[in-house]
């Protein structure tokens, strides 16, 4: 199970990732976060650096070394990891590669409420869905080769883990849109009547599927 964090979020992460090396202020922990394409990796929302950077000195994972000024701008604070924060930086690490946790997104949480929608039109969806897969998979390996000629691939492993899921996103979504255009997909006729007859939940079936969700959700 996860640990509760003292700063739970994975922007705070991501800054101490990249402040292993050397003391930082704020505008700087930002550029290194793009130069290394963490706000590829996280959903990184730079209006909370601020309050992540300041958090974490807080918690004792960064400590205040200095300041500096350039010209008429603002002071800015210098702030430099700490041992704690190193420790922090790989327990965390450590439990997200060790531990699964669910993850849920948009995409889950469209299928989970699939039957408002009439099967031919879901086919279409799923088709656009799927040339923007194969538009993404396309760059992302591009973006893999050309970076692979300068980097380890250590430095990639994100990247790599990225391009499979999409690949394997694709794949299934493919398969499944398959389903409904040869009218293979179970269940096809009654998800087809609904919509004929303007009611997209069968309320019988619908408690029935509640009461029996307990196999998948652990409820």
């Amino acid at each position: 199970m996860a640990k509760k964090r003292k700063v739970g979020n994975l922007l705070a992460l991501a800054v101490l990732a990249v402040m292993q090396d050397e003391a930082m202020h704020r505008y700087q922990i930002a550029a290194r976060l793009r130069d290394y394409g963490k706000d590829r990796d996280l959903d990184i929302k730079w209006g909370s650096l601020y309050t992540v950077v300041q958090n974490l000195a807080k918690a004792g994972f960064l400590e205040v070394v200095g300041s500096e000024r350039e010209g008429s701008r603002p002071e800015r604070v210098i702030y430099r990891i700490t041992a704690a924060g190193r420790d922090e930086l790989v327990d965390w690490t450590r439990e997200l590669i060790a531990e699964p946790e669910p993850e849920p997104g948009r995409f889950l949480a469209g299928l989970s409420i699939l039957a408002v929608l009439p099967p031919d039109e879901v086919a279409g969806l799923l088709g656009r869905r799927l040339t923007v897969l194969d538009e993404q998979i396309a760059q992302v390996k591009q973006e893999l080769a050309e970076l692979a000629a300068t980097l380890p691939r250590l430095f990639l492993i994100e990247s790599e883990y990225g391009l499979a899921v999409l690949a394997a996103e694709a794949e299934w979504t493919r398969a499944f849109r398959a389903e409904l255009i040869e009218g293979t997909f179970p269940d096809m006729a009654e998800w087809q009547a609904w919509h004929r007859s303007g009611s997209a939940v069968d309320s019988a079936r619908a408690r029935a599927y509640v009461e029996g969700a307990d196999t998948t959700t652990g409820q």
